[in-house]
């Protein structure tokens, strides 16, 4: 049984779920989890072991056996990884990992372990308050405009974001949209203060 609430927060890339929800957690002195670096870390593990991106089943037990430590910083099997799953190839493989049911099915139960664990929580994904934690205390999807995305992330710049977005959104799997009961925040060109205030207020 939780002890604390659960605050789940989805959006797009660049949308502003990691600014965001670190505030909120740190509002609310709740730990955070952000499950879009568990879909990194598992899509790094599987470039380094040269797994087949389409070979769900390996990619599923790769899921499974994968020690993960999500905070501030990643680190998967005892490695540091929280810069390399930020690279390119990361980039490319991460959302058609994401698409695997069978690797969704795997890290939806860990984080919800992850959840009971520390007696709630913040937890930011694209599945969150759709599948995840449908039940959750507080909804959330963060929004912007793709000008101010493809800026926010322009390490992968306007084709990656639109790339991952069409992924995203187009999965079988546990698609991004807006979950039901969900409070939806633009968050182009308003200050960080503002939205969590906003997000804040709905406790």
């Amino acid at each position: 049984m939780t002890v604390g609430p659960t605050i789940a927060i989805d959006g797009p890339a660049g949308a502003g779920k990691s600014t965001v929800s670190r505030a909120v957690a740190g509002a609310l002195g709740l730990d955070r989890l952000d499950t879009g670096a568990m879909y990194r870390a598992v899509a790094w593990a599987a470039l380094q072991r040269q797994i087949d991106l389409d070979d769900h089943l390996a990619l599923a037990d790769l899921a499974e056996s994968i020690h993960m430590d999500i905070g501030e910083r990643v680190v998967a099997d005892d490695i540091d990884i929280t810069e390399a799953i930020r690279q390119p190839d990361v980039n490319q493989a991460v959302s058609v990992v994401a698409a695997s049911a069978a690797v969704r099915a795997v890290l939806v139960s860990r984080q919800r372990r992850w959840v009971t664990e520390h007696s709630g929580g913040v937890v930011e994904g694209r599945d969150i308050g759709s599948v995840v934690f449908p039940h959750a205390d507080l909804k959330i999807y963060l929004t912007a405009s793709p000008e101010e995305r493809a800026r926010r992330r322009s390490e992968e710049g306007a084709d990656g974001v639109a790339r991952r977005d069409r992924l995203d959104s187009t999965r079988a799997a546990s698609p991004l949209e807006v979950a039901d009961g969900a409070h939806v925040v633009d968050t182009t060109d308003r200050p960080v203060d503002d939205v969590v205030k906003e997000v804040l207020g709905w406790l």
